[in-house]
Order: structure tokens, then sequence, then C-alpha cells
């Protein structure tokens, strides 16, 4: 089967509905994968801080906005969220200085996709997050397949 590739960069979301593989690289950023197994619809989205401040554009680059984004996206397609599996990569912690309020960016991105797809109701199937080491992912849509291979933290 031929897939369409589609590349996302952070604070950007993709819902494929034809067969495509959607890739993206992360470091301390979460990248939230829906998946309908009844439609054979995925999409992904790719995220670098947990929470919008009310400041600004409310865009997907933060975890709330993007997550709730790729959710409306994913059920305009004609996605039930009933449906809908999750899978979360990335989260990681590459230069433990990056420290917040004695948290580090990447398990505050971590938290906040627990506790938004819990509160949606959209179980986590499958997850690869933490750690030190970045994350090159790539989504087979009609599948929900992900395939993760770490790189260096030169290449993210």
């Amino acid at each position: 089967m031929e897939y369409e590739k589609k590349y996302i960069h952070s604070s950007q979301l993709f819902v494929a509905v034809r067969p495509s593989v959607i890739q993206t690289v992360l470091g301390s950023c979460v990248a939230v994968c829906l998946y309908d197994s009844k439609m054979q619809i995925s999409g992904m989205n790719h995220y670098l801080l947990p929470l919008w401040n009310n400041e600004g554009l409310a865009s997907p680059k933060y975890g709330n906005i993007a997550i709730a984004k790729l959710i409306e996206a994913m059920e305009a397609v004609g996605c039930q969220r009933r449906d809908m599996v999750a899978k979360v990569f990335g989260g990681a912690s590459p230069n433990n200085f990056n420290a917040a309020n004695g948290m580090l960016v990447g398990e505050k991105n971590i938290q906040i996709a627990h506790h938004l797809l819990s509160e949606q109701r959209i179980k986590i199937t499958a997850s690869d997050l933490g750690g030190t080491r970045g994350r090159k992912i790539s989504l087979e849509s009609n599948s929900g397949r992900v395939m993760l291979k770490y790189v260096q933290k030169t290449e993210f």
C-alpha cells in the first residue's frame, strides 16, 4: 500500500483520512496519537508546553489546546470519541537544568496528556515517556501502529 507521508513540527497537528505515515521528532515535547479503529483514521499532535496561560494566541503549542483540537479534528471527519484510543510519546528531560517550579517541562507535558485524556475518557493503550533521550515516531494512520526510534541529543 502506498502511504502519503506527513511530517509535523512542534505546535502542529494532523488527521489522516487517507492511508498516511505521520512522523515527528520529540525531546521534551509530547505527541498524542489518536486512533479510531472503526473509521481507520488517526491523528497526531506535537506540543511544546503543557498549559496555555490565557495570554496571546491559544495555539496547539500548548498541550491543553493541542489535545482538545486533535479530538475536535478527529470528530470533524466522523470519528467518535468513544471509539478513540491514544498512544502518547515524548516528555524527555535531556537537560536536567530546565526545571521550572521543581518539575521538568517534559514531566509536565506528560502529566497534562494523562490528565486530559482521562478526563475525555480516551484510553491510553501504549506510551513511551520520560527519560533523557529523544524519540522519532512514525504513526501508520490506517492501523494506528506506531514505530519508535530513540535519537541522539543532536537530532532533536
